[in-house]
C-alpha cells in the first residue's frame, strides 16, 4: 500500500518539467483509483499536489496551474468511484444471521483472509476457510494457545491443513475477534466462531473503511511477528 512519502514521489515527478505527459497522467490515474474507497489517502494525495504547486507558482505560474488543474481532476474522479464502496453491515443473535455474513465474507475471499481469533469450533466456518485456502487464497490464523486443546477445537485440522497458524504463548487469552478479507472488508464484532456463539446475545459486523482495515492490519502483524 502506498505511503506519503510514495504519493510525494509520484506527483514531484510528474513536476519537474512543468507539464503532466499522458505517461504521467495514467500513473496518476492507477494511483488514485488504488486508493478511490479511502478519502484521508486521496486528500493527501490532493494536499500534496497544493503543496508542490505552491513551491513552483512563482517561477512557471501558467503551467503550473495548468498541472494542477489536470491532477486535482485526476483525483476528483477518483473520488466519485467511491460510491460504490459496500455498505457496513451488522448482524445479532440468536440465530444464525451473524454466521451468516462471516461465510459470506469467506466465500467471496480472491487474494487474503488474515483470522485473528480467540477460538473455532465451528465446521461450518472451518470448511469456508478450508474453501478459500483450495482456492488459493493466503490465509493466515492467530489464535489463543489454550483453546486449541478444548473439544471441538478446529484449529489443528486448520494447521494440518498447510494453513498458518500462529498462537499467543502468554497466559493471558489472545482474545480478539476479528478478520480482514482482501484488505477491503474488516469483520469483526463480539461473535465467537463457535456454534454456541448462535445461541448466544452476539453482534457481527462487516465494515469496508480503509483507515479501520489499516488499524487492525496492523495490530494482526504486530501479533504475527510477536507469536512468531
Amino acid at each position: 500500500m502506498a505511503q506519503a512519502s510514495d504519493f510525494t514521489h509520484a506527483i514531484a515527478v510528474t513536476l519537474e518539467d512543468g507539464t503532466l505527459t499522458r505517461k504521467e497522467g495514467q500513473a496518476l490515474r492507477a494511483l488514485a483509483a488504488e486508493h478511490r474507497h479511502d478519502r484521508e489517502r486521496l486528500a493527501q494525495l490532493r494536499n500534496t499536489a497544493f503543496r508542490l504547486a505552491g513551491e513552483r507558482i512563482e517561477r512557471d505560474p501558467v503551467g503550473t496551474l495548468k498541472w494542477l488543474g489536470k491532477v486535482d481532476k485526476i483525483i476528483d474522479n477518483a473520488a466519485r468511484q467511491s460510491d460504490d464502496t459496500p455498505r457496513p453491515r451488522a448482524a445479532f443473535a440468536p440465530g444464525d444471521n451473524g454466521l451468516s455474513l462471516i461465510l459470506t465474507s469467506l466465500r467471496e475471499a480472491r487474494r487474503t483472509v488474515d483470522i485473528c481469533v480467540f477460538t473455532i469450533t465451528d465446521d461450518r466456518i472451518t470448511d469456508a476457510i478450508l474453501d478459500a485456502d483450495r482456492r488459493g487464497v493466503a490465509v493466515r490464523i492467530v489464535t489463543d494457545n489454550d483453546k486449541r486443546f478444548d473439544s471441538g477445537s478446529d484449529i489443528h485440522r486448520l494447521s494440518r491443513s498447510g494453513i498458518a497458524v500462529r498462537y499467543d504463548p502468554d497466559e493471558d487469552h489472545m482474545h480478539h475477534k476479528f478478520a480482514i478479507v482482501d484488505d477491503t472488508t474488516l469483520i469483526t464484532g463480539s461473535y465467537n466462531w463457535t456454534r454456541g456463539a448462535t445461541r448466544n446475545h452476539e453482534n457481527v459486523l462487516l465494515l469496508h473503511d480503509p483507515p479501520l482495515i489499516r488499524h487492525h492490519r496492523n495490530e494482526f502483524e504486530r501479533l504475527w511477528r510477536a507469536f512468531g
